[in-house]
C-alpha cells in the first residue's frame, strides 16, 4: 500500500508520540504496580534515559545515506517491538535493566532520524514541516489521556497492553510505502565541518550544552515521579493522564505562536525564561497538591519545556554548515538524553527519602542556567 509522504511522515509521528505518551507518564506506575521501589524504578528509568543517550548519539548519525532512512526506521521500530515484547516475560529487576535499556536504545533512535527523513522530503518536495510534526504532539496527548482512563478503568496492567498495540501501530503504519522515497543529496560532503574538539571548546558552545542540560535535565523528576506522587496524593490515574496533556496542549500553542510571541527574543533571553519558568513551576511542585495549582504548574510546562527548545534551535540555527548537524545531535544526546538520564537516577534515590523533596531539588538544578546562558545575538525565528 502507497501512502502520500507527508501523510506517511505524520502517521509515523502521530504513532510515535502515542506511543511515548503511554511510556513517559506512566512507566514509572507500570514498574511501582509491579512491585517495585522508588528507588528501583529511578535506576531502570535512568538506564533508559542512558540508552537513550547513547541511542541519539551513535545510531542516529550513523546513517550517511538519507535514500536508507526508511529502511532504517524500520528496522528500529520492528527492534523496539522486540523489546517491548520482553516486558511481558518478567518482572524482576535484572531482566527490566536489560529490557528498558534496550528499548529506550532503539526507541529514543527514531525521532532524530525521522527528523532527518523530515528534512530530506523538505529537500524534495514542498511540505510544512510545523503541521506534520503537530500531529506527534496531538498524539500525546491522546495517548497520556486515553491511558490515564484505562488504568482507572482495568488497572496497571492496561499500561502495558496500550504500549504494545501502539508500537506495533507504528511498526506496521512504517511499513507502509511512501509515494516518494528519500534521496541522497550531493552537497552534504561540500559543508565545512568543525573539529568536535574545536567546536565544544568554544566557550558560547559549552556554556550553551550544559544550560539545557541542567534546564531539561530538572524535567527528570516529574517525568519519573509525578504520576506516583499524584496518584498517592488521591488523584485518579485518568486525572492524571489529563494533567500530563494540559501540559502537552501548553507546548503546542507556544509552539504555533512562537513566531509571534519569540521573533526577536534572543536564545540567552529566551533561556532566562525557561529558567525561571522552570524555577518557579518545580517549587510549586513541591509546595502544594491541590488541583488548581496543578493546573498551574502544568501550563508552566510552555515555559520550561518548549521555551528551552525553542532556545536550543535558535541558537543551533545561528552555526553554519555541518556545525548545526553535530550540534543538534548533541544537544539531543546530552539535554534529552544524558542529563536527564543522571537526574532521573538521583530523583529516584530523593523521592524515596524526601518525597515532594525531590521537587525542590528539581529547581534548584535550574538556578546555575541563569548564570550559564551563552552571550549571542539575536536571531530572527
Amino acid at each position: 500500500m502507497v501512502l502520500q509522504s507527508s501523510r506517511w511522515l505524520a502517521l509515523s509521528y502521530f504513532t510515535y508520540f502515542f506511543s511515548y505518551g503511554i511510556f513517559l507518564p506512566f512507566w514509572g506506575v507500570w514498574l511501582q504496580g509491579e512491585g517495585l521501589s522508588p528507588e528501583t524504578i529511578g535506576m531502570l528509568l535512568g538506564a533508559g534515559m542512558v540508552a537513550r543517550f547513547i541511542g541519539s548519539l551513535l545510531i542516529a548519525p550513523s546513517v550517511k545515506d538519507p535514500s536508507l532512512l526508511v529502511t532504517a526506521l524500520r528496522i528500529l521500530a520492528l527492534l523496539t517491538l522486540v523489546f517491548c515484547v520482553g516486558y511481558w516475560i518478567s518482572s524482576s529487576w535484572a531482566w527490566l535493566m536489560v529490557v528498558i535499556a534496550g528499548f529506550n536504545l532503539f526507541f529514543g533512535s527514531l525521532v532524530p532520524m525521522t527528523d532527518a527523513l523530515a528534512g530530506t522530503w523538505q529537500r524534495q518536495f514542498p511540505m510544512d514541516y510545523g503541521k506534520v510534526r503537530l500531529w506527534g504532539s496531538l498524539a500525546f496527548v491522546v495517548g497520556s489521556a486515553l491511558t490515564g482512563e484505562l488504568v482507572s478503568a482495568w488497572g496497571h496492567t492496561a499500561i502495558l497492553y496500550t504500549l504494545s498495540l501502539g508500537v506495533l501501530a507504528m511498526l506496521l503504519g512504517m511499513l507502509l510505502r511512501p509515494s516518494i522515497m528519500p534521496v541522497a543529496s550531493n552537497s552534504a560532503d561540500e559543508l565545512p565541518v568543525t573539529p568536535w574538539k574545536t567546536l565544544l571548546a568554544e566557550k558560547p558552545v559549552w556554556r550553551f550544552l550544559l544550560c539545557v542540560t541542567l534546564l531539561q535535565g530538572a524535567h527528570a523528576g516529574y517525568y519519573s515521579f509525578s504520576a506516583i506522587y499524584w496518584q498517592e496524593a488521591g488523584y485518579s490515574p485518568s486525572t492524571i493522564g489529563y494533567l500530563w496533556s494540559l501540559g502537552v496542549v501548553a507546548e503546542v500553542l507556544v509552539f504555533a505562536f512562537s513566531h509571534f510571541l519569540f521573533r526577536r527574543w534572543s536564545a540567552r533571553s529566551l533561556l532566562l525564561l525557561s529558567a525561571c519558568s522552570g524555577i518557579v513551576r518545580w517549587s510549586l511542585m513541591a509546595s502544594f497538591i491541590e488541583l488548581p495549582w496543578l493546573v498551574v504548574m502544568q501550563i508552566l510546562h510552555c515555559g520550561s519545556f518548549t521555551v528551552c527548545h525553542l532556545a536550543a534551535m535558535r541558537f543551533i540555527s545561528a552555526r553554519n554548515g555541518s556545525d548545526v548537524i553535530r550540534l543538534q545531535a548533541v544537544y539531543s544526546a546530552l539535554a534529552m538524553g544524558g542529563g536527564i538520564a543522571v537526574m532521573t537516577m538521583v530523583s529516584g534515590f530523593l523521592f524515596q527519602h524526601l518525597h515532594a523533596g525531590v521537587f525542590w531539588v528539581m529547581a534548584l538544578v535550574a538556578v546555575p542556567a541563569i548564570f550559564l546562558r551563552p552571550r549571542v545575538q539575536p536571531q530572527g525565528y
